[in-house]
Protein backbone atom coordinates (compact mmCIF):
# COMPACT_ATOMS: atom_id res chain seq x y z
CA UNK A 1 0.00 0.00 0.00
CA UNK A 2 2.56 2.07 0.81
CA UNK A 3 4.53 1.04 -2.28
CA UNK A 4 1.40 2.07 -4.35
CA UNK A 5 1.37 5.45 -2.74
CA UNK A 6 5.16 6.47 -3.91
CA UNK A 7 4.05 5.35 -6.98
CA UNK A 8 1.31 7.41 -7.33
CA UNK A 9 3.44 10.26 -5.68
CA UNK A 10 5.76 9.83 -8.65
CA UNK A 11 3.41 9.79 -11.50
CA UNK A 12 2.04 13.13 -9.65
CA UNK A 13 5.07 14.86 -10.23
CA UNK A 14 6.75 13.42 -13.13
CA UNK A 15 5.32 15.93 -16.02
CA UNK A 16 6.23 19.05 -14.21
CA UNK A 17 9.80 18.23 -13.72
CA UNK A 18 10.13 17.14 -17.34
CA UNK A 19 8.79 20.28 -18.21
CA UNK A 20 11.18 22.30 -15.54
CA UNK A 21 14.03 20.39 -16.78
CA UNK A 22 13.60 21.48 -20.45
CA UNK A 23 12.89 24.96 -19.46
CA UNK A 24 16.26 25.21 -17.49
CA UNK A 25 18.38 23.82 -20.29
CA UNK A 26 17.10 26.29 -22.76
CA UNK A 27 18.13 29.35 -20.57
CA UNK A 28 21.14 27.20 -19.61
CA UNK A 29 21.99 27.57 -23.39
CA UNK A 30 21.25 31.40 -24.02
CA UNK A 31 22.40 33.08 -20.74
CA UNK A 32 26.02 30.70 -21.16
CA UNK A 33 26.86 29.33 -24.83
CA UNK A 34 25.84 33.12 -26.84
CA UNK A 35 28.06 35.09 -24.92
CA UNK A 36 31.33 32.36 -24.98
CA UNK A 37 30.44 32.45 -29.05
CA UNK A 38 30.38 36.39 -28.50
CA UNK A 39 33.69 36.24 -26.50
CA UNK A 40 35.64 33.54 -28.83
CA UNK A 41 35.18 35.84 -32.11
CA UNK A 42 36.33 38.28 -30.36
CA UNK A 43 39.85 36.81 -29.19
CA UNK A 44 39.69 35.62 -32.89
CA UNK A 45 39.29 38.63 -34.33
CA UNK A 46 42.06 40.23 -32.24
CA UNK A 47 44.57 36.99 -32.92
CA UNK A 48 43.88 38.25 -36.86
CA UNK A 49 44.34 41.61 -36.44
CA UNK A 50 47.55 41.06 -34.27
CA UNK A 51 48.51 38.79 -37.52
CA UNK A 52 48.00 41.06 -39.49
CA UNK A 53 50.35 43.88 -37.87
CA UNK A 54 52.97 41.46 -37.64
CA UNK A 55 52.90 40.69 -41.18
CA UNK A 56 52.89 44.04 -42.47
CA UNK A 57 55.63 44.88 -40.03
CA UNK A 58 57.88 41.86 -41.42
CA UNK A 59 56.67 42.37 -44.76
CA UNK A 60 58.20 46.11 -44.18
CA UNK A 61 61.43 44.54 -42.97
CA UNK A 62 61.63 41.87 -45.24
CA UNK A 63 60.97 43.95 -48.46
CA UNK A 64 63.77 46.24 -47.22
CA UNK A 65 66.42 43.46 -47.39
CA UNK A 66 64.97 42.21 -50.67
CA UNK A 67 65.13 45.22 -52.03
CA UNK A 68 69.26 44.92 -51.14
CA UNK A 69 69.58 41.56 -51.96
CA UNK A 70 68.12 42.48 -55.70
CA UNK A 71 70.36 45.35 -56.16
CA UNK A 72 73.37 43.40 -55.15
CA UNK A 73 72.13 40.70 -57.48
CA UNK A 74 71.72 42.96 -60.27
CA UNK A 75 74.31 44.58 -60.02
CA UNK A 76 76.64 42.02 -59.58
CA UNK A 77 77.91 43.30 -56.05
CA UNK A 78 78.65 40.39 -53.50
CA UNK A 79 79.67 41.98 -50.23
CA UNK A 80 79.04 39.36 -47.51
CA UNK A 81 75.80 39.03 -45.21
CA UNK A 82 76.01 38.62 -41.62
CA UNK A 83 73.56 37.30 -39.68
CA UNK A 84 73.20 39.44 -35.91
CA UNK A 85 74.67 36.95 -33.64
CA UNK A 86 77.58 37.60 -35.94
CA UNK A 87 77.34 40.99 -35.59
CA UNK A 88 77.59 40.64 -31.62
CA UNK A 89 80.35 38.51 -31.68
CA UNK A 90 82.64 40.47 -33.84
CA UNK A 91 82.05 43.10 -31.23
CA UNK A 92 82.54 41.11 -28.00
CA UNK A 93 79.02 42.39 -27.63
CA UNK A 94 79.56 45.72 -28.19
CA UNK A 95 82.47 46.20 -26.36
CA UNK A 96 84.39 48.91 -27.75
CA UNK A 97 82.87 51.96 -29.05
CA UNK A 98 84.50 54.23 -31.48
CA UNK A 99 81.99 57.36 -32.16
CA UNK A 100 78.44 58.26 -31.64
CA UNK A 101 76.02 60.13 -34.52
CA UNK A 102 72.60 60.95 -35.54
CA UNK A 103 72.32 57.55 -37.15
CA UNK A 104 73.19 55.19 -34.45
CA UNK A 105 77.44 53.77 -33.29
CA UNK A 106 80.29 52.83 -34.38
CA UNK A 107 82.24 50.05 -32.45
CA UNK A 108 85.26 48.18 -32.82
CA UNK A 109 85.12 44.41 -34.61
CA UNK A 110 87.33 41.73 -35.70
CA UNK A 111 86.90 39.14 -38.67
CA UNK A 112 87.80 35.38 -37.34
CA UNK A 113 90.63 36.22 -39.68
CA UNK A 114 91.69 38.42 -37.31
CA UNK A 115 91.23 41.56 -39.63
CA UNK A 116 90.03 44.27 -37.49
CA UNK A 117 87.05 45.70 -38.50
CA UNK A 118 84.63 49.03 -37.65
CA UNK A 119 81.08 48.54 -37.53
CA UNK A 120 78.26 51.18 -38.00
CA UNK A 121 75.13 50.44 -36.23
CA UNK A 122 72.32 52.16 -37.60
CA UNK A 123 69.30 52.99 -35.49
CA UNK A 124 67.40 55.93 -37.21
CA UNK A 125 67.43 55.24 -41.01
CA UNK A 126 64.34 55.98 -43.08
CA UNK A 127 61.60 54.09 -43.01
CA UNK A 128 62.32 52.47 -46.75
CA UNK A 129 65.99 51.76 -45.22
CA UNK A 130 66.93 53.76 -47.79
CA UNK A 131 70.01 56.00 -46.71
CA UNK A 132 71.15 51.62 -45.41
CA UNK A 133 70.39 50.96 -49.28
CA UNK A 134 72.06 53.84 -50.72
CA UNK A 135 75.29 52.78 -48.67
CA UNK A 136 75.46 49.42 -49.55
CA UNK A 137 74.46 49.36 -53.13
CA UNK A 138 77.20 52.82 -53.59
CA UNK A 139 80.05 51.56 -51.55
CA UNK A 140 79.64 47.74 -52.71
CA UNK A 141 80.40 48.44 -56.23
CA UNK A 142 83.26 50.78 -55.61
CA UNK A 143 87.31 48.96 -55.79
CA UNK A 144 89.29 52.35 -55.18
CA UNK A 145 92.49 52.77 -52.60
CA UNK A 146 90.77 56.38 -51.38
CA UNK A 147 87.17 55.10 -51.60
CA UNK A 148 86.49 53.58 -47.92
CA UNK A 149 85.71 49.44 -48.56
CA UNK A 150 82.53 47.87 -47.37
CA UNK A 151 82.78 44.12 -46.21
CA UNK A 152 79.57 43.44 -45.47
CA UNK A 153 76.30 44.12 -44.05
CA UNK A 154 73.50 43.20 -42.02
CA UNK A 155 69.79 43.38 -41.80
CA UNK A 156 67.65 41.42 -39.50
CA UNK A 157 64.43 43.19 -38.20
CA UNK A 158 65.36 46.66 -36.83
CA UNK A 159 69.14 45.65 -36.65
CA UNK A 160 70.76 47.14 -39.46
CA UNK A 161 74.75 47.46 -39.86
CA UNK A 162 77.58 48.03 -41.97
CA UNK A 163 80.97 46.56 -41.53
CA UNK A 164 83.81 48.18 -43.13
CA UNK A 165 87.83 48.01 -43.39
CA UNK A 166 88.72 49.41 -40.05
CA UNK A 167 90.59 53.44 -39.90
CA UNK A 168 93.48 53.15 -37.37
CA UNK A 169 93.68 57.21 -37.89
CA UNK A 170 90.01 58.09 -37.48
CA UNK A 171 88.70 61.03 -39.20
CA UNK A 172 90.53 63.38 -41.11
CA UNK A 173 88.82 66.29 -38.84
CA UNK A 174 90.97 65.26 -35.54
CA UNK A 175 93.93 65.64 -36.89
CA UNK A 176 93.60 68.77 -39.10
CA UNK A 177 92.00 70.72 -36.83
CA UNK A 178 94.31 69.87 -33.83
CA UNK A 179 96.83 72.12 -32.30
CA UNK A 180 98.49 69.34 -30.09
CA UNK A 181 101.95 67.53 -31.68
CA UNK A 182 100.67 64.03 -31.59
CA UNK A 183 97.84 63.94 -34.33
CA UNK A 184 98.99 67.63 -36.15
CA UNK A 185 99.58 66.54 -39.95
CA UNK A 186 102.76 68.47 -41.26
CA UNK A 187 101.68 70.30 -44.40
CA UNK A 188 103.46 68.24 -47.17
CA UNK A 189 101.19 65.09 -45.57
CA UNK A 190 98.09 67.45 -45.45
CA UNK A 191 98.61 67.86 -49.41
CA UNK A 192 99.16 64.63 -50.38
CA UNK A 193 96.04 63.53 -48.17
CA UNK A 194 93.89 66.62 -50.65
CA UNK A 195 95.57 64.51 -53.69
CA UNK A 196 93.98 61.34 -52.33
CA UNK A 197 90.61 63.00 -51.99
CA UNK A 198 90.48 64.45 -55.16
CA UNK A 199 91.48 61.13 -57.07
CA UNK A 200 88.29 59.38 -54.59
CA UNK A 201 85.90 61.72 -55.70
CA UNK A 202 87.04 61.76 -59.22
CA UNK A 203 86.48 58.29 -59.95
CA UNK A 204 83.14 58.55 -58.19
CA UNK A 205 82.24 60.92 -60.83
CA UNK A 206 83.65 59.52 -63.76
CA UNK A 207 85.78 56.06 -63.86
CA UNK A 208 82.42 54.30 -61.93
CA UNK A 209 80.09 52.61 -64.54
CA UNK A 210 77.39 55.47 -63.01
CA UNK A 211 77.91 58.39 -61.60
CA UNK A 212 78.36 58.95 -57.74
CA UNK A 213 77.39 62.06 -55.83
CA UNK A 214 78.57 62.08 -52.92
CA UNK A 215 76.60 64.93 -51.57
CA UNK A 216 78.43 65.34 -48.22
CA UNK A 217 81.85 65.85 -48.14
CA UNK A 218 83.57 67.26 -45.27
CA UNK A 219 86.58 66.45 -42.74
CA UNK A 220 84.32 63.93 -40.52
CA UNK A 221 83.74 61.58 -43.73
CA UNK A 222 87.15 61.43 -45.00
CA UNK A 223 89.06 58.64 -43.05
CA UNK A 224 92.45 57.66 -42.74
CA UNK A 225 94.18 54.34 -42.55
CA UNK A 226 97.83 53.08 -40.59
CA UNK A 227 99.71 54.93 -43.74
CA UNK A 228 97.16 58.36 -43.48
CA UNK A 229 96.17 57.00 -47.17
CA UNK A 230 92.85 59.08 -47.05
CA UNK A 231 89.26 57.02 -47.31
CA UNK A 232 85.78 58.88 -48.91
CA UNK A 233 83.62 57.65 -46.68
CA UNK A 234 79.28 57.44 -45.63
CA UNK A 235 77.54 57.33 -48.42
CA UNK A 236 74.13 58.08 -46.34
CA UNK A 237 73.34 60.64 -48.88
CA UNK A 238 75.15 59.23 -52.04
CA UNK A 239 72.89 59.63 -55.51
CA UNK A 240 73.43 57.16 -58.37
CA UNK A 241 73.15 58.84 -62.09
CA UNK A 242 74.25 57.64 -65.35
CA UNK A 243 76.91 59.57 -66.56
CA UNK A 244 75.50 61.43 -69.46
CA UNK A 245 73.06 63.50 -67.07
CA UNK A 246 74.32 66.81 -66.70
CA UNK A 247 71.75 67.98 -64.38
CA UNK A 248 69.55 66.05 -61.39
CA UNK A 249 66.72 66.85 -59.74
CA UNK A 250 66.16 66.84 -56.11
CA UNK A 251 63.57 67.27 -53.72
CA UNK A 252 64.89 69.10 -51.16
CA UNK A 253 68.67 69.85 -50.16
CA UNK A 254 71.01 67.43 -48.53
CA UNK A 255 74.47 67.80 -47.00
CA UNK A 256 75.85 69.89 -44.01
CA UNK A 257 75.89 73.70 -43.71
CA UNK A 258 79.15 75.32 -44.87
CA UNK A 259 80.01 72.77 -46.95
CA UNK A 260 77.01 72.86 -49.32
CA UNK A 261 76.97 74.17 -52.74
CA UNK A 262 74.64 77.13 -53.02
CA UNK A 263 72.66 75.59 -55.65
CA UNK A 264 71.74 73.08 -53.31
CA UNK A 265 69.02 75.52 -51.41
CA UNK A 266 69.44 78.55 -53.79
CA UNK A 267 67.43 78.73 -56.92
CA UNK A 268 68.39 80.57 -60.46
CA UNK A 269 71.91 80.19 -59.65
CA UNK A 270 72.77 76.50 -61.76
CA UNK A 271 71.15 72.73 -62.25
CA UNK A 272 72.69 71.35 -59.68
CA UNK A 273 75.18 68.14 -60.46
CA UNK A 274 78.51 66.53 -60.09
CA UNK A 275 79.77 70.78 -59.49
CA UNK A 276 78.10 70.19 -55.67
CA UNK A 277 80.89 67.63 -54.85
CA UNK A 278 83.54 70.10 -56.04
CA UNK A 279 82.44 72.99 -53.88
CA UNK A 280 82.50 70.76 -50.63
CA UNK A 281 85.71 69.93 -51.77
CA UNK A 282 86.81 73.13 -52.35
CA UNK A 283 85.65 74.47 -48.64
CA UNK A 284 87.37 71.46 -46.96
CA UNK A 285 90.52 71.78 -49.15
CA UNK A 286 90.19 75.61 -47.84
CA UNK A 287 90.08 74.00 -44.07
CA UNK A 288 92.85 71.62 -44.22
CA UNK A 289 95.30 74.12 -45.67
CA UNK A 290 94.09 76.99 -42.94
CA UNK A 291 94.12 74.10 -40.40
CA UNK A 292 90.81 75.96 -39.36
CA UNK A 293 86.93 76.00 -39.87
CA UNK A 294 85.88 78.47 -42.30
CA UNK A 295 83.17 80.86 -40.55
CA UNK A 296 79.69 80.89 -42.45
CA UNK A 297 79.67 83.97 -44.70
CA UNK A 298 75.84 83.68 -43.85
CA UNK A 299 76.04 84.37 -40.27
CA UNK A 300 75.44 88.08 -39.23
CA UNK A 301 77.91 89.89 -36.79
CA UNK A 302 80.04 87.11 -37.38
CA UNK A 303 83.61 88.23 -35.32
CA UNK A 304 85.46 86.40 -37.99
CA UNK A 305 86.23 87.67 -41.80
CA UNK A 306 85.08 84.87 -43.95
CA UNK A 307 88.70 83.08 -44.60
CA UNK A 308 88.22 82.58 -48.52
CA UNK A 309 87.77 86.36 -48.81
CA UNK A 310 90.77 86.86 -46.87
CA UNK A 311 93.35 84.38 -48.88
CA UNK A 312 91.70 85.57 -52.24
CA UNK A 313 93.01 89.60 -51.03
CA UNK A 314 96.42 88.15 -49.95
CA UNK A 315 96.75 86.84 -53.46
CA UNK A 316 95.44 89.89 -55.57
CA UNK A 317 97.47 91.79 -53.21
CA UNK A 318 100.66 89.32 -54.00
CA UNK A 319 100.82 89.09 -50.15
CA UNK A 320 102.71 86.12 -48.19
CA UNK A 321 100.16 83.86 -46.68
CA UNK A 322 100.98 84.98 -42.69
CA UNK A 323 100.12 81.45 -41.31
CA UNK A 324 102.45 80.71 -38.15
CA UNK A 325 103.32 77.48 -38.92
CA UNK A 326 104.46 77.88 -42.47
CA UNK A 327 108.16 76.83 -41.87
CA UNK A 328 109.88 76.01 -45.01
CA UNK A 329 109.34 77.50 -48.49
CA UNK A 330 108.07 74.24 -49.82
CA UNK A 331 105.26 74.79 -47.45
CA UNK A 332 104.46 78.05 -48.74
CA UNK A 333 104.30 76.84 -52.58
CA UNK A 334 101.67 73.49 -51.17
CA UNK A 335 99.74 75.54 -49.42
CA UNK A 336 98.98 78.59 -51.71
CA UNK A 337 98.32 75.64 -54.62
CA UNK A 338 95.97 74.38 -52.39
CA UNK A 339 94.10 77.76 -51.52
CA UNK A 340 94.38 78.74 -55.25
CA UNK A 341 92.63 75.42 -56.30
CA UNK A 342 90.02 75.48 -53.04
CA UNK A 343 89.05 79.45 -54.44
CA UNK A 344 88.44 77.44 -58.12
CA UNK A 345 86.30 75.13 -56.43
CA UNK A 346 84.12 77.46 -54.58
CA UNK A 347 82.96 79.51 -57.03
CA UNK A 348 79.50 80.47 -56.63
CA UNK A 349 78.11 79.42 -60.36
CA UNK A 350 78.60 75.73 -60.74
CA UNK A 351 79.64 76.28 -64.16
CA UNK A 352 82.39 78.10 -62.86
CA UNK A 353 83.67 75.50 -60.97
CA UNK A 354 86.62 73.00 -62.86
CA UNK A 355 85.89 68.71 -62.84
CA UNK A 356 87.29 67.04 -60.54
CA UNK A 357 89.88 65.21 -62.81
CA UNK A 358 90.92 68.94 -63.40
CA UNK A 359 91.29 69.64 -59.96
CA UNK A 360 93.45 66.62 -59.85
CA UNK A 361 95.65 68.00 -62.47
CA UNK A 362 95.99 71.34 -60.61
CA UNK A 363 96.77 69.80 -57.79
CA UNK A 364 99.48 67.48 -59.38
CA UNK A 365 101.02 70.64 -61.38
CA UNK A 366 103.15 73.52 -61.04
CA UNK A 367 101.43 76.26 -58.90
CA UNK A 368 102.65 79.26 -61.37
CA UNK A 369 100.07 77.06 -64.34
CA UNK A 370 97.27 77.86 -62.19
CA UNK A 371 95.52 80.82 -62.89
CA UNK A 372 94.40 83.36 -60.59
CA UNK A 373 90.65 82.27 -59.51
CA UNK A 374 87.57 84.89 -59.52
CA UNK A 375 86.71 86.14 -56.46
CA UNK A 376 84.24 84.07 -54.74
CA UNK A 377 80.64 85.34 -53.67
CA UNK A 378 77.81 85.04 -51.83
CA UNK A 379 74.91 84.11 -53.18
CA UNK A 380 73.75 87.32 -54.61
CA UNK A 381 70.31 88.88 -52.51
CA UNK A 382 68.27 89.48 -55.72
CA UNK A 383 68.37 86.13 -56.93
CA UNK A 384 67.78 84.39 -53.39
CA UNK A 385 64.35 82.79 -53.19
CA UNK A 386 62.53 81.33 -50.22
CA UNK A 387 62.61 77.86 -50.74
CA UNK A 388 60.25 75.92 -48.39
CA UNK A 389 62.40 72.67 -48.62
CA UNK A 390 63.92 71.76 -45.34
CA UNK A 391 67.62 71.46 -45.50
CA UNK A 392 69.00 67.81 -44.48
CA UNK A 393 71.91 69.12 -42.21
CA UNK A 394 72.49 65.45 -41.11
CA UNK A 395 75.16 64.69 -39.02
CA UNK A 396 76.15 61.30 -40.76
CA UNK A 397 79.83 61.03 -39.55
CA UNK A 398 80.81 58.40 -37.49
CA UNK A 399 81.50 60.92 -34.68
CA UNK A 400 79.28 63.24 -32.40
CA UNK A 401 82.41 65.45 -32.49
CA UNK A 402 80.29 68.00 -34.08
CA UNK A 403 76.96 68.92 -32.33
CA UNK A 404 76.17 71.14 -35.30
CA UNK A 405 77.91 72.99 -38.64
CA UNK A 406 75.13 75.35 -38.52
CA UNK A 407 77.65 78.31 -37.34
CA UNK A 408 81.25 77.54 -38.74
CA UNK A 409 83.10 80.68 -36.41
CA UNK A 410 82.47 78.41 -33.57
CA UNK A 411 85.64 77.48 -31.64
CA UNK A 412 87.26 74.17 -32.57
CA UNK A 413 87.62 72.67 -29.25
CA UNK A 414 83.78 71.34 -29.64
CA UNK A 415 85.14 68.85 -31.22
CA UNK A 416 85.59 66.03 -28.24
CA UNK A 417 85.27 62.82 -29.83
CA UNK A 418 86.94 61.02 -32.24
CA UNK A 419 86.28 59.61 -35.38
CA UNK A 420 87.82 56.42 -35.89
CA UNK A 421 86.02 54.44 -38.51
Amino acid sequence: MKFTGFVERIRNVKQPLSGWTQYAEGEFIGVNVLPIIVATRFVFGVILLLVFFIYMWRRRYFSMYENIEIFLQDNDLNPIRYEYSEIKKMTEGFKVKLGQGGFGSVYKGKLRSGLDVAIKMLTKSEASGQDFINEVATIGRIHHMNIVRLIGYCVQGEKCALVYEYMPNGSLDKHIFSKGDNTSLSYEKTYEISLGIARGIAYLHQDCDVQILHFDIKPHNILLDDNFTPKVSDFGLAKLFPIKDKSIVLTAARGTLGYMAPELFYKNIGGVSYKADIYSFGMLLMEMGSKRRNSNPHVEHSSQNYFPFWIYDQFKEAKDIDMDDLASENDKILVKKMFMVALWCIQLKPNDRPSMKKVVEMLEGKVQSIEMPPKPDYCPYDIIENDDDGINSYQTSWSDSTSSNMNLSKSNSNHSHENNV
